[in-house]
């Protein structure tokens, strides 16, 4: 079975180390300085205080790897419409596409069922690139658990997590994303075909909606926003705004609100990923995080004031921080 990892960064590059590792027969593709890093030196996984250099194939050219059995994404959000067009070679022997990517997924109402079904999400895939190029059909979702960095080209540092949950997106289990958990699991990761994928979606987002944005516009780590009462507010107001969004849409959430809130707060002194990404002077991923939320609300006729007011400040936040604005 041959694999491509899109987007070889952080968590695609210890997923592509992972799957290298135990002899499976996969290819990267990754740009710029960490490209030609893992060209020259290979992919060196720091996990557990340990260093392991893995000779990887890597290239940001997708027409050199041909067909592919599984292309698994690993970009930011925001980064994968415009290469959706680009991943035909790999896909022309009609292979899946699994999404490892952050917040609510292009094909959401793919499968659904009901009056919602096949409607499209422009926050995630502006213009329809990606239901266009790849294809609802063609696609398997995926919830990521996985804490890594690149602290130099071509080196993923690995700070704790394994997990890669399946699924269809019609529910269920296919021979294909079996054929995809066996080999990940063959790798040594936690990646079980789970029989709704969108309640998992949830569970990541409901954390990631609220606390990533409000930690990109104060500077503050889990730990200090749930310790802070105004921040702890906002926060709530958010998540119930977005529970009540959920539950329209047959999600039910396996805890309560202050239950959720408090178990971000116990992660510690940890930055979200958007406030990483702010501080680095990149793009944050607000679109899939949090806009594409604002558009489910309106589907589903939901007031999201709170949700609107934070969307909007981070927005700002994010045009003025990156130097479009």
């Amino acid at each position: 079975m041959k694999i491509c990892v899109y987007g070889a960064g952080a968590v695609g590059g210890y997923l592509g180390a992972k799957l290298a590792m135990a002899g499976a027969d996969v290819s990267l593709i990754a740009r710029g300085a960490h490209l030609e890093a893992m060209k020259r030196d290979g992919l060196r996984l720091v996990s557990g205080g340990e260093t392991t250099t893995i000779p990887v194939r890597a290239t940001d050219d997708p027409a050199e790897l041909g067909p592919q059995d599984h292309v698994i994404v690993t970009m930011k959000a925001h980064s994968a419409p415009p290469v959706a067009a680009s991943m035909a070679p790999l896909l022309a022997g009609g292979g899946a596409v699994t999404m490892a990517v952050n917040g609510v997924p292009w094909w959401y109402f793919h499968g659904i069922g009901g009056p919602l079904e096949g409607r499209r999400i422009a926050a995630v895939d502006p213009g329809d690139a990606q239901w266009t190029h790849i294809g609802p059909r063609n696609t398997l979702g995926c919830v990521v658990y996985v804490a890594a960095d690149t602290p130099a080209p071509g080196v993923i540092g690995h700070g704790g997590g394994n997990r890669f949950l399946l699924g269809e997106p019609a529910g269920g289990t296919s021979p294909r994303i079996e054929a995809l958990s066996a080999a990940l699991t063959a790798a040594g990761l936690d990646a079980p075909v789970r029989p709704d994928i969108r309640q998992d979606v949830w569970t990541k987002l409901w954390g990631n909606l609220s606390f990533n944005p409000v930690s990109a516009l104060t500077g503050a780590t889990l730990a200090q926003l749930g310790a802070h009462d105004g921040a702890r507010a906002v926060i709530r107001a958010m998540m119930i705004e977005a529970q009540a969004i959920g539950e329209k849409l047959g999600v039910a959430f396996p805890v309560s609100v202050d239950e959720r809130l408090a178990g971000g707060a116990k992660v510690g002194a940890h930055k979200s990923s958007m406030l990483q990404d702010f501080e680095k002077g990149r793009p944050m991923e607000i679109g899939a995080i949090l806009t594409a939320v604002q558009e489910l609300g309106r589907a589903t006729e939901t007031p999201t004031p709170v949700i609107d007011m934070v969307q909007g400040l981070v927005d700002l936040r994010d045009l003025t921080n990156t130097g479009r604005i």
